[in-house]
């Protein structure tokens, strides 16, 4: 397998790539890594083997305050309809959602904060990234929106109660999740510290040192493997997903 190139979009100094960029680089990868306005954006995908976009505090339609998120939807429209591998995690995937044509809104439900569990979907156990989860994966939640209605054609991976649409994925090999993987038991207390509405709706102790610590191997141990298929599947080491009998992607 070559080291694929990965263009990784950060639209928030306060959600770095992490640990997920740690395991994309051992698993061979080379990222270049985009942090807007200050960094340019691309204009288009050539050159590049995957596309990775990070989470932010900003609401994905949000232009007015963020011009630039126009590009970042244009980017992962285009990873989508081109078949890169593609992966959106929480903003990441909700700007993924309203790219193709689904919707994003407050949630009805109140914030979804601190590790919860997700449950995978009979459509999860035949995905290349997502078969080999446990049933019930650990993840880590930071979100005030939620994705309201999928893309058309979108396959649902993985549910929860409070808001179904956890993980999708677009035609072969585009993948939105919404919750976070990336982070350190640090990175979430910060978000507490600045977000004190938000944490306080989280269980009591949720971001003491000892819980997040464990939450934090528990997450390693379920999602660097899953970052090292991503990687195998942007290097073309894995097959992407079978398509699904209808496969149009509409442009929202």
């Amino acid at each position: 397998m070559t080291a694929p190139r990965i263009l990784v979009i950060q639209p928030d100094e306060s959600d770095p790539v992490g640990p997920l960029g740690e395991w994309c680089t051992a698993a061979g990868a080379e990222l270049d890594i985009r942090l807007p306005p200050a960094d340019e954006l691309p204009a288009g995908l050539d050159g590049y083997q995957g596309l990775i976009c990070l989470g932010g505090g900003m609401n994905a339609e949000d232009d007015s305050a963020h011009p630039w998120l126009k590009s970042v939807r244009d980017l992962l429209a285009a990873g989508a309809h081109s078949g890169l591998p593609t992966l959106g995690i929480c903003l990441g995937a909700q700007l993924l959602a309203v790219a193709t044509g689904g919707r994003v809104e407050q949630g009805t439900k109140g914030p979804e904060v601190g590790a919860h569990l997700i449950a995978k979907k009979d459509a999860a156990w035949t995905d290349p990234l997502f078969a080999d989860l446990p049933l019930m994966p650990d993840v880590m939640h930071f979100h005030g929106d939620e994705i309201s209605r999928l893309p058309v054609n979108a396959v649902l991976l993985a549910s929860a109660p409070r808001y179904p649409n956890q993980a999708f994925r677009l035609g072969r090999c585009a993948y939105g999740v919404q919750f976070h993987i990336e982070t350190t038991a640090e990175l979430v207390q910060s978000w507490a510290a600045d977000e004190p509405d938000m944490a306080a709706t989280a269980k009591p102790g949720a971001f003491d040192a000892s819980t997040l610590n464990q939450i934090h191997q528990d997450l390693a141990d379920t999602w660097q493997p899953f970052a090292e298929r991503f990687v195998r599947l942007a290097g073309g080491a894995l097959e992407p997903a079978t398509p699904a009998p209808r496969n149009t992607l509409p442009l929202a």
